[in-house]
């Protein structure tokens, strides 16, 4: 019996390697394309049909696995697909408050443990210039992050204020998951 992070995110690794548990990486490969309106039912089940697939190979371990989306209003802001939708999500985001959701799923077929979480941090940016948006785009920082920035980098400086979790918004809650590892008797609270 292990735990499987179905991540490729180097900053998900991170935040599991401060729980100072072993595991082992199976990215999943999913399509991320569904319906859904409401974003925390979204990244539960996104985060769920990962821990599923990789699951399905691995049906002996615990699969650990999250998605997490940004959103301002009702407008789901994904990863963008090249500058041009990193410009308008960060010129978006500029001056305003938005929200990060994070799903966070862990199961074991053999086990028979299945849980699903969601966890929702408000975050308040600043207004950001155009020269700001600019160099933050030719970081090449943007492009693999749930609305173009992560707050753990440069972009931390646009950040004036978070409800919530921090770890969430970097894309895992670590409170949350140590206990959700907890429970599955992966991890031992103090």
């Amino acid at each position: 019996m292990g735990l499987i992070l179905a991540s490729k995110s180097p900053r998900r690794r991170e935040l599991l390697d401060l729980l100072g548990i072993d595991y082992t990486v199976y990215p999943a490969e999913i399509n991320e394309g569904i319906d859904e309106a409401d974003p925390e039912i979204l990244v539960k089940k996104l985060a769920s049909l990962k821990a599923d697939h990789v699951a399905k190979i691995h049906p002996k371990d615990f699969v650990l696995a999250a998605d997490t989306i940004v959103c301002l209003g009702d407008k789901v802001l994904g990863k963008p697909k090249d500058a041009e939708d990193a410009r308008a999500m960060l010129t978006l985001l500029s001056g305003k408050t938005h929200n990060v959701y994070t799903g966070v799923a862990l199961k074991s077929l053999e086990h028979r443990f299945a849980k699903i979480i969601s966890v929702a941090t408000e975050v308040d940016f600043r207004e950001i210039s155009p020269d700001e948006i600019e160099f933050y785009i030719a970081s090449q920082e943007p492009f693999d992050k749930a609305g173009g920035y992560g707050i753990q980098g440069f972009a931390g400086v646009f950040v004036t204020a978070i409800r919530g979790s921090y770890h969430n918004v970097v894309g895992l809650p670590l409170a949350q998951t140590a206990q959700l590892l907890g429970e599955a008797k992966l991890y031992k609270l103090w």
